[in-house]
């Protein structure tokens, strides 16, 4: 950060009105140069609210309100100029040249008002480190992307958990940013432990209730409605929750978001290298094809591979816990998911990579432990039969589905004595 006072003679300022031009031109700092354009944006705090825009946008962007900076923002370094009492108004422009080594093109035409005494300014060249730019009280720690869009809610989760939990271990316990890694994946599985055991017991009293509801296959046969109404009669009288799985996979979603902000962000990752992999800030590599593969890019990540290979073994774990599925899609879907992440995660950060195995890892860990060890099966039975001889009142969601259900039904079978009639 440089500090300076620009002080203009009155005569060279008609009207008390300075143009100020800035030009700058952001160069290639990763080795993937169409991810790192991804990753950059034109920051600007106008009127005290902090915005940006992506450089893969057009520009120009208008300011007629106070500015107080304007900044252009790479994955992990920025440059920004600053005028400590604003400017008025201004512009900015930018451009992507076709040259290899040029992230963005940026240009700024900004106005100050110079009235009396010297204006107070500064310049930053430097990391986007987020308690370092917070230091500065301009609020350019907001231009750190840990959360924005329709994500926007899970800055929060990175500012007040994973950054001191990150934070703690690598200034406390190890330097080496793979076992930090690893650690802060071990304190947020641990966090949602309880929901995760929750989980693991709905799908012990689902696979109890299988022979039953094979049963009412058997009954029903091509019958789906029939089939679907005694299902959910099954599961009332047994209290059983079929979406009780359901949430610590829905919990999972927003720590995923808030990883893969924090991961592209942290200049902490930045050249830390980490088993085979030479910077964790970005993909590793063990295979080049020498061509670009549509979708896949030119290498293959093994920590990507590892990721895949975790998540098949974890669908394939829970289909075998679940009552059988009858639709050829559900069965393969536990194929289809790790082949789309394949080709979605090979290009990102070896750090958000490498937490995933960790966490799927400890997922199969607590599968095998809990449903053998922990969960007492014949306990689950006994509960079951427990529960079908206590009295049982319906929710109205459950009455209206029911309703649904019952006037489908019905609906159908009027359409089939049409047909038949």
């Amino acid at each position: 950060m440089v500090d300076f006072n620009l002080d203009v003679p009155a005569a060279l300022t008609p009207g008390n009105t300075l143009t100020l031009n800035w030009q700058n031109t952001a160069l290639q700092q990763q080795k993937d140069l169409e991810y790192e354009r991804q990753q950059s944006f034109l920051t600007f705090r106008e009127d005290g609210d902090y915005d940006d825009e992506g450089i893969l946008g057009d520009g120009p962007e208008t300011f007629e309100k106070p500015l107080n900076w304007v900044g252009v923002k790479q994955q992990f370094f920025n440059s920004t100029l600053i005028a400590k009492k604003n400017f008025a108004s201004g512009t900015l422009e930018w451009s992507r040249p076709a040259d290899s080594k040029t992230i963005v093109q940026a240009r700024a035409n900004l106005k100050l008002v110079t009235g009396s005494g010297a204006l107070p300014m500064a310049l930053y060249y430097g990391p986007n480190d987020y308690q370092l730019l917070k230091s500065y009280g301009y609020d350019m720690e907001s231009m750190v992307n840990l959360g924005s869009g329709i994500s926007a809610f899970v800055k929060y989760l990175n500012r007040w958990v994973i950054i001191p939990v990150f934070d703690f271990f690598r200034n406390n316990v190890t330097a080496n940013m793979g076992i930090v890694i690893l650690l802060l994946t071990l304190v947020i599985r641990l966090l949602i432990s309880p929901l995760t055991y929750k989980s693991y017991l709905s799908g012990a009293k689902m696979k109890a209730l299988r022979p039953e509801i094979d049963k009412l296959k058997e009954k029903h046969g091509t019958d789906q409605q029939a089939i679907s109404m005694g299902q959910m009669q099954l599961f009332r009288e047994a209290g059983v929750n079929p979406l009780g799985g359901c949430m610590p996979a829905l919990l999972q979603i927003p720590i995923f978001f808030a990883l893969y902000n924090f991961f592209n962000s942290s200049i902490a990752l930045r050249g830390k290298a980490f088993l085979w992999a030479e910077d964790l800030s970005q993909y590793d590599t063990i295979v080049r094809f020498g061509v670009d593969i549509p979708l896949l890019g030119n290498h293959l990540s093994l920590f990507t591979i590892l990721a895949v290979v975790t998540s098949l073994l974890i669908s394939l774990y829970s289909m075998s816990m679940t009552p059988t599925q009858d639709n050829p899609m559900m069965k393969y879907m536990p194929y289809i998911f790790p082949v789309i992440m394949l080709f979605i995660f090979n290009k990102l950060p070896s750090a958000l990579t490498w937490y995933y195995t960790v966490s799927n890892i400890i997922t199969l860990l607590l599968q095998f432990v809990i449903q053998n060890y922990i969960i007492n099966h014949d306990k689950i039975l006994a509960q079951i039969e427990e529960n079908r001889k206590k009295p049982k009142t319906k929710s109205k969601w459950q009455e209206r589905m029911e309703q649904m259900q019952e006037q489908q039904k019905r609906m159908q079978e009027t359409q089939n004595k049409k047909r038949n009639g």
